[in-house]
């Protein structure tokens, strides 16, 4: 189920913010969006999900088209979001949290099951209120909450922002798992190693338009493209 953008633009009130931007999702495979701060990169994935309104172009999954859908019924189509900072619902137990991921689809317990066992350290804390957990244990719970959709496409905001090395493992695996189950997912990172570890292909905003879309494969640590367009 292939997520295609195609000449999309958007913003808030008078100030436009994408310029026609186009890019492709596939499935089972890691698509990267890098760029400096401000870049745009935030707001694109809010597009997606129909946070933002589009202006113009296209937003369609499998072909169906997603742009015009109010935000509640973009879930429903098979895309989660993961935004930055997490949003989790701190007085709720982790239980309930994952329970509220999956309203969407009738808390299916055998999804449950494979979100449990993809993050297994939140099966020992399911009792325990989301705002006692470690930062990466949070940043675990709300990728869980996510996956408990069940999505065709997961959409990403630097997930491992702040996180010690030991968390930013785990959820790189994490990804590697759901990359092999076939989700297409769209991950914004600011961190070199991890975008060469995990990515496909790495497309680069710069003021709102993405100005190099390429595959990982040509791409090192010390590439020019990198020092160009995040400043590395």
């Amino acid at each position: 189920m292939a997520l295609e953008v195609v000449s999309l633009s958007s913003g808030y009130g008078p100030i436009t913010v994408l310029h026609g931007v186009s890019f492709r999702a596939e499935p089972g495979r890691v698509s990267c969006i890098m760029g400096r701060n401000g870049a745009g990169k935030s707001t694109l994935l809010k597009c997606l999900m129909g946070l933002v309104p589009a202006r113009s172009g296209t937003i369609t999954l499998n072909g169906v088209a997603l742009h015009g859908l109010p935000a509640h019924e973009v879930p429903r189509r098979g895309i989660a979001y993961v935004p930055q900072g997490r949003r989790l619902f701190g007085p709720l137990t982790v239980a309930e949290n994952l329970a509220i991921g999956g309203l969407v689809t009738g808390n299916r317990p055998e999804t449950l099951h494979r979100v449990l066992t993809l993050f297994p350290r939140l099966r020992e804390r399911l009792t325990q209120t989301a705002a006692t957990l470690s930062g990466g244990e949070q940043q675990m719970l709300a990728i869980a909450r996510a996956l408990c959709l069940d999505p065709r496409v997961l959409l990403l905001d630097e997930p491992t922002e702040g996180l010690q090395p030991s968390m930013i493992a785990l959820i790189q695996e994490a990804i590697v798992v759901l990359k092999a189950r076939g989700v297409a997912v769209v991950l914004v990172e600011q961190r070199v190693d991890a975008v060469l570890k995990l990515a496909d292909r790495v497309a680069f905003m710069v003021s709102g338009r993405i100005v190099e879309d390429r595959d990982v494969s040509g791409l090192r640590a010390d590439a020019d493209a990198f020092r160009t367009y995040v400043g590395v």
